[in-house]
């Protein structure tokens, strides 16, 4: 066999066509103790010429290899989604891995389970190989290993290897005709097979710095559920994850439809108009070498059409990422595309916010259909995918906003999302792989114009409809849902956004919770949450785009605090978030699209075969329901829990702290200094001039609560007593006169204490789960984290 030593010094015994796809500079190895190979978008033990490349180092260097693979929580866009389908495809890795008597280890990052370790191995390892992963995060990573030990990066993706491309290809046309040779070549070529093993005994496995996840026997849905990630995006049921789910899809699809690809790919409305394999040629759990050569045997018009789209097309995404530092720049752009689309950006445009793209709300009726494919199905027909990409350029504020929003709605959906095959389609809407056309369109300019409007004439939507909006299994479960806080509309919402029939009750004449509003005549009043903060990312990420959307603003006030015997200014260290123009205004926002039934007190709920029941205090029964929720205070959400006695027990021994609040009314605006102090001493806990807070009427009323230790002592006192002992307090503090009036409320479960643990919980036997601030902390965010991992655990088994 040819044989080709990378670079003086290096292991020999390289076979030609492995050595070419070691992309430069590939330092030698230095000393160590083993050989790393850190898998990442090369999800297989077969057919992969990185894992073949780390074999013949670690026989050559007579070391053991030890292939390692990480989950990381703070990747871009980690969403239950995206770990789900991972972590699928990690256990067949690992049986592949096992049977062929190779080291391999899987670190999931949570709560506990976190550190440094791929730099701790690679701080010990004479060299780490790795698949090339030509897109921004990855990059980065590779380059933080590459500081801690020699570093190759391997093309285990495309049969023209990335190192065959000098600059970043611009058109298909020469692409194909440049590399057709070389196509050829890899389409004769066998299966990159494993490395011959060193003749003497199997080395004893390589000591880690952390206990390895246990792919075959752990709960995947409850690991995913563990990790501090987005979870309103839920799992695919569809589409598992795994070498053993791609090569069926692909046998399925390739054995009845391949022959008929030519004809039929562009019907987005048939399901079987294309293969679907694009999230398993992401991550690499389908060989392409397998899928190229299995399509170039059929030989038919079907295959070669198939072939041009996996060789051409995507390998030409790839190689252009190899050579653009950052593909999500205007500046990737070709010149003539960033001059027209420079020269229009001040076109007038019809501007949406995040949320409205997000949710598939844009009001254009296709361009909504290819949104709820992304979001509930997590893939979207490639024809119908450059149509709903060009329309987001019209609905953005200027071209980069355009390709921002693009990427963020592909990779935060999509399971083939975060390749690099995503943003050569996503940036052909703006130009990429294309030419100048004229004449010149709005915002688009010299970009070629493809139309909503005039693409679904062409389409028959009602079929398309069908398609998009079918349910994510074949039988949508229906969901009660009790309690209207944050935390179970959070969790009803990202539920029913995934189509489940969702229906939520509520004591209350309307949803709210403790982000309640009181309103008196002129005067209105945050009676429950004063405000909050948000500093989870994926919290914080929803709370911009309620703010650009006119439902939350920050609240500009002047703080303070008690400190010792005086007040001290206490300027936030993170915006303080306030609903508008009430607090409530942000619950209302939540609930607008979902089935609520206010002003119902359910009592009761129960199960009858198989089935959820609820009752009501008037004796109304509600149902059936195939799960239940339960989203209220603790004290109130025991009872209702009898069928979980595990839950039962957590919220009847949970710790609740009543809270006293009085809402005053004065005359005249008060000469204090401070919109908002918080006290937590004697009787005075907290005290809020309303009027600051944006959106809200001038009226001078101010809301009054207590200390919790103050109001637990007085729990069942009479509310004239507690008011004219708050008032007087107040009075004391800001020297303000008798109000004109006032009301007191008793919150008997204000607020709960800080715990650990998951922050929902859920009794798959039984389908019913929890949420609520009292699983974490008093807090508007605990709420909403806890309400989407509920939502999150629900969607991984619904």
């Amino acid at each position: 066999m040819d044989t080709h030593d990378v670079s003086g010094g290096r292991p020999s015994g390289l076979p030609a066509h492995l050595a070419a796809r070691i992309l430069r500079p590939a330092p030698a190895p230095r000393s160590g103790a083993l050989v790393v190979y850190w898998m990442r978008l090369a999800m297989r033990a077969h057919d992969n010429p990185a894992l073949a490349v780390a074999q013949t180092a670690a026989a050559t260097l007579g070391l053991p290899l030890l292939v390692y693979q990480g989950l990381d929580e703070r990747g871009p866009y980690a969403n239950d989604r995206h770990h789900t389908f991972i972590l699928e495809g990690a256990r067949d890795v690992a049986v592949e891995l096992a049977n062929a008597g190779v080291q391999y280890a899987f670190h999931l990052g949570r709560p506990g389970h976190r550190g440094p370790h791929l730099k701790t191995l690679a701080a010990q390892a004479a060299l780490v190989v790795t698949d090339a992963a030509p897109v921004p995060f990855l990059r980065r990573w590779a380059a933080a290993v590459a500081q801690v030990a020699p570093l190759w990066m391997v093309d285990a993706s495309c049969l023209v290897p990335l190192t065959a491309s000098g600059e970043a290809p611009t058109r298909a046309f020469t692409f194909r005709d440049e590399h057709a040779a070389l196509r050829r070549q890899a389409l004769a070529r066998d299966p990159f097979g494993p490395a011959p093993a060193p003749a003497r005994s199997p080395a004893a496995p390589v000591p880690l710095p952390f206990a390895p996840l246990d792919l075959a026997g752990v709960d995947l849905a409850a690991c995913v559920a563990e990790c501090e990630i987005d979870h309103t995006v839920g799992p695919v049921p569809d589409t598992p994850g795994g070498t053993r789910a791609g090569r069926a899809r692909w046998a399925a699809w390739r054995d009845r439809h391949l022959h008929a690809y030519h004809r039929k790919r562009n019907d987005a409305a048939v399901v079987s108009s294309t293969s679907r394999l694009s999230a398993y040629l992401h991550y690499g759990m389908l060989s392409p070498f397998e899928v190229a050569r299995e399509a170039n045997a059929a030989g038919h018009d079907g295959a070669q059409k198939f072939l041009d789209e996996l060789l051409v097309w995507r390998e030409l995404a790839w190689h252009w990422c190899h050579h653009t530092p950052d593909p999500e720049a205007f500046a990737a752009l070709p010149d003539w595309a960033q001059d027209t689309l420079r020269a229009h950006a001040a076109d007038p445009r019809a501007v949406r916010g995040w949320e409205t793209l997000v949710r598939g709300r844009s009001g254009d009726p296709l361009w909504d259909l290819c949104q709820t494919s992304l979001l509930r199905h997590g893939e979207l027909h490639n024809n119908v995918r450059m149509t709903w990409g060009k329309a987001i350029a019209g609905w953005t504020a200027d071209p980069q906003a355009a390709i921002d929003t693009l990427v963020d709605l592909n990779h935060r959906f999509a399971l083939d999302g975060r390749d690099p095959a995503s943003y050569g389609g996503l940036l052909y809407s703006l130009g990429l792989f294309d030419r100048p056309f004229k004449p010149e369109a709005p915002v688009l300019g010299a970009v070629r114009t493809r139309s909503t409007t005039a693409h679904a004439e062409r389409l028959d939507l009602g079929r398309l409809a069908a398609r998009f909006e079918r349910p994510r299994r074949h039988l949508p479960a229906r969901v009660g849902v009790v309690g209207a806080g944050m935390a179970g509309l959070t969790c009803a919402r990202t539920l029913h956004d995934h189509g489940l029939p969702v229906t939520v009750f509520d004591k209350g004449r309307g949803p709210g919770g403790r982000m309640a509003t009181r309103r008196s005549d002129d005067a209105h009043f945050d009676h429950g949450a004063q405000y909050f903060t948000a500093r989870d990312p994926h919290f914080l990420r929803f709370v911009q785009a309620w703010a650009a959307d006119g439902h939350v603003a920050p609240w500009q006030g002047r703080f303070a605090r008690w400190d010792k015997d005086r007040l001290v200014p206490d300027p936030p260290p993170t915006p303080r978030w306030v609903g508008v123009p009430r607090m409530s205004a942000l619950t209302r926002h939540l609930a607008r699209e979902l089935d609520g039934r206010w002003g119902v007190q359910v009592r009761a709920v129960s199960r009858e075969s198989g089935e959820w029941w609820l009752t009501d205090d008037a004796g109304g029964r509600h149902g059936p329901f195939d799960a239940v929720v339960v989203a209220i205070p603790a004290a109130q959400a025991a009872p209702l829990l009898g069928e979980a006695p595990a839950l039962a027990a957590e919220a009847a021994a949970a710790k609740l702290i009543p809270n006293w609040t009085i809402m005053a009314r004065f005359a005249a605006p008060l000469a204090f200094p401070f919109d908002g102090v918080r006290l937590g001493h004697d009787a005075l806990g907290w005290i809020a001039r309303q009027a600051s807070k944006p959106g809200r009427p001038p009226t001078p009323a101010w809301v009054i609560q207590a200390s919790p230790a103050w109001s637990a002592t007085r729990l069942e006192a009479d509310g004239a007593a507690v008011a004219e002992a708050l008032l007087a307090a107040f009075r004391d503090l800001t020297g303000a006169p008798p109000p004109d009036r006032w009301i007191a409320h008793r919150w008997r479960y204000g607020f709960s204490g800080v715990q650990t643990g998951p922050a929902q919980r859920w009794d798959g036997d039984v389908r019913l789960g929890v949420c609520g601030d009292w699983l974490r902390q008093p807090r508007v965010q605990a709420a909403w984290q806890s309400g989407a991992a509920l939502a999150g655990r629900m969607l991984a088994d619904l």
